[in-house]
């Protein structure tokens, strides 16, 4: 099983599943990604050489973003300028992969606490400087639960008027906020949606369906409840949507507990109805698909997760494939589409 399995014997498990790349050719902007040279969110480090083994393994990926994961952080200074740290270490290996020959880092979100209001601006000027022309915003995790397995750092309630203000300060000087909740709190993203509606949001990993501890075998529940609160999401035209997180432990699919890593037929089997649900409500043009590597590779390679992907989205129009797997990313973190490439 993979759980708790050192990096070597991770990758190994990994590989045991091997499958041929469906629509090979079909460009790919990966949405969402993470590095990190300790052991991070996983157990072992993600390098730039892990990344692009498994951006180069076969699908085609054109580009990709980076989202902040508390990486390489500044050991001293101001405590709210710390996470500069970070944009200054991806901004580096952003500049080395556009000239390696593999999948480059074409854009960064950050961490900023919003929560500071008007005052983030220092934070986000201070990115910007240190993004090296690849900043495009920040994601604040606002995920919270009693569960204690659930519980992420601390954060700002999101009714907190500086919040609101830091959220809509993001929006008004240009840059994209990336929000991670959990299901439970999807009510709370409708109301900072429409507080703040001139802030492109980003609402990560599928809105965060929980399928473990106090939430393990209430799927169809849960399912229902989801659906009600995305189609309400949905109404917010300012929100783009995170198709991905599928391989996470929290979303109730121990794949990360097997014998042998899923499948893209599992994964497909698994995600399909939802996924295909949040197309429907959101619009290709607001759905990206996203590896959250390595965090999901905790249950799946690169090639069965893409492929899945694929399979979820095979009766969609060409140009939907285009807005789901390129152009809605492009459109969220002001890259360029692939009509002008």
């Amino acid at each position: 099983m993979a759980q708790d399995m050192p990096g070597k014997e991770h990758a190994e498990w990994i590989s045991t599943v091997v499958e041929e790349v469906v629509e090979p050719d079909l460009p790919i902007l990966d949405p969402h990604h993470h590095l990190w040279l300790d052991e991070g969110h996983t157990g072992w480090p993600y390098t730039i050489d892990d990344f692009h083994k498994d951006t180069g393994s076969g699908h085609n990926i054109v580009g990709t973003v980076f989202l902040e994961c508390h990486a390489e952080y500044r050991k001293d200074g101001p405590p709210h300028l710390q996470s500069v740290g970070e944009i200054e270490f991806v901004a580096e290996v952003a500049e080395a992969s556009a000239s390696s020959g593999g999948a480059e880092i074409k854009a960064i979100q950050g961490n900023a606490d919003v929560s500071l209001g008007a005052a983030v601006e220092e934070v986000l000027e201070a990115h910007e400087i240190a993004g090296r022309g690849r900043f495009r915003g920040v994601r604040y995790i606002t995920a919270q639960d009693d569960h204690p397995p659930l519980a992420m750092y601390e954060n700002a309630a999101m009714d907190d008027p500086l919040y609101l203000e830091g959220v809509r300060r993001v929006g008004s000087l240009g840059y994209t906020y990336d929000v991670m909740v959990y299901h439970p709190q999807l009510p709370e993203i409708v109301d900072v949606a429409r507080a703040c509606p001139d802030t492109p949001i980003v609402l990560d990993h599928l809105g965060g369906i929980l399928g473990t501890g106090p939430y393990k075998n209430r799927r169809e529940e849960i399912l229902q409840f989801w659906k009600t609160q995305m189609a309400d999401i949905a109404s917010c035209g300012n929100v783009f949507l995170k198709l991905g997180g599928i391989g996470m432990p929290m979303m109730g699919f121990r794949w990360d507990k097997r014998d042998r890593p899923a499948s893209s037929l599992e994964l497909a089997d698994a995600w399909a109805d939802p996924i295909q649900y949040a197309i429907e409500v959101f619009g290709a043009d607001r759905c990206m698909f996203e590896s959250n590597f390595p965090v999901d590779k905790r249950g799946a390679g690169y090639v069965p997760l893409w492929n899945s992907f694929k399979l979820i989205a095979a009766s969609c129009s060409a140009d939907e494939k285009r807005d789901l797997f390129h152009d809605t990313a492009a459109r969220a973190y002001r890259l360029p589409f692939l009509s002008d490439t």
